[in-house]
């Protein structure tokens, strides 16, 4: 490969030999051009060979000398060490291959988050531009190393899918930075999340857009991304670039999965360190019970209180009819009720799950 590289690199066209051609047609040589710019032969000698580069004070010096605006020369260099830099990027992305083969790049091809090409140095510097980053060791030091350092950082080391998970997340980030957001305010959040209970119990066909805008304006972003394979994620939580990010796959496709994940998201971003990520059902991460207990309950807080639960057992009979009046008159939706007393284990599996409400965030992909 190195030879192949010398050899590109000899067929290039050095900006010495246009200095070189210049001063033949004038009769000069490079001794008396050397003399006339104040440079040793040698020197010299070494920059129209292409062993030196050609500097601002050299191009100077040759307008003086030949006539030639130095803006000229400059551009000259400039091309020729840019053509240079080409050709042995290409070398290094030739290196990177096999960090390739473990994205899913089919996956991701399908959902156009990168090119369908095939080539495999334009696939590398597809992710590394995906990703934001110069090369595949920044990828591994921000997503793969044990030492977490910096707030964007996250170790996914112990993980069993690193690279489709990292994916998922920067797909998030990507989404986000479309958005238009206000200035963060945990008030105003705060107070937003009772507009959004409104949106549990009326579910109108667009949710997903209107639950975006109401949060863009309190500075917190909302991203929704498919799952990849091997990345079942259900939500994530974190700061990103100094605004709170929150981003949801819509996984189990049901409203009472969906608002849980939302305000269990929610709840991190308003009870939790700014320089944590929070990523649900994912193996391998670093898990803080107490924080995720927090979150939990503050997101059943939000959808159904203990004492409106307490009145539901309370009743005479929980039937399809009462969960439907329950859900109106607590201002949350019938599947979030079925949800809780399912998971509560308090009603069997098979009851009332018509009461669910599809929720369908890519229904592009299901029809694909």
């Amino acid at each position: 490969m190195n030879a192949q590289i010398e050899l590109q690199k000899s067929l290039l066209s050095l900006p010495g030999d246009t200095i070189q051609e210049t001063i033949d047609e004038m009769g000069m040589s490079q001794a008396e051009l050397a003399e006339r710019m104040g440079r040793s032969k040698e020197k010299l000698n070494d920059m129209i060979k292409g062993r030196e580069p050609l500097t601002t004070k050299t191009a100077y010096k040759l307008e003086k000398v030949l006539g030639i605006p130095a803006s000229f020369w400059i551009n000259r260099e400039a091309e020729y060490r840019q053509e240079v830099y080409k050709i042995v990027q290409q070398e290094r992305l030739a290196t990177q291959h096999e960090w390739l083969k473990s994205f899913p790049l089919r996956e991701m091809k399908k959902l156009g988050w990168i090119s369908d090409v095939t080539d495999k140095n334009q696939l590398v510097s597809e992710l590394l531009s995906y990703y934001g980053v110069a090369s595949c060791e920044e990828w591994e030091r921000i997503y793969i190393a044990e030492e977490v350092a910096v707030a964007f950082r996250i170790s996914l080391a112990h993980t069993q899918s690193p690279h489709a998970i990292s994916a998922w997340l920067r797909k998030g980030e990507l989404e986000a930075q479309t958005l238009k957001l206000g200035d963060y305010s945990a008030a105003a959040f705060k107070k937003a999340l009772l507009q959004i209970t409104n949106l549990v119990n009326q579910f109108p066909a667009d949710f997903a857009a209107r639950l975006q805008q109401i949060c863009a304006t309190c500075g917190v972003a909302v991203s929704y991304v498919p799952n990849l394979p091997k990345a079942p994620i259900s939500g994530a939580s974190r700061w990103y670039r100094g605004s709170p990010l929150i981003q949801l796959s819509g996984r189990y496709r049901t409203d009472d999965r969906f608002w849980f994940t939302f305000f269990h998201e929610a709840g991190h971003i308003l009870l939790h360190g700014k320089k944590e990520i929070f990523l649900e059902n994912v193996k391998g991460t670093e898990i803080d019970q107490a924080k995720e207990a927090e979150a939990d309950e503050f997101a059943a807080k939000h959808l159904l209180t203990e004492v409106q639960l307490q009145k539901i057992l309370n009743s005479k009979q929980v039937t399809v009819e009462s969960i439907i009046d329950f859900a109106n008159e607590f201002n949350t939706s019938p599947g979030v009720i079925i949800g809780r007393l399912q998971h509560l284990k308090l009603i069997d599996w098979s009851v009332g799950n018509d009461l669910r409400q599809k929720v369908e965030l890519f229904p592009e992909l299901q029809s694909a």
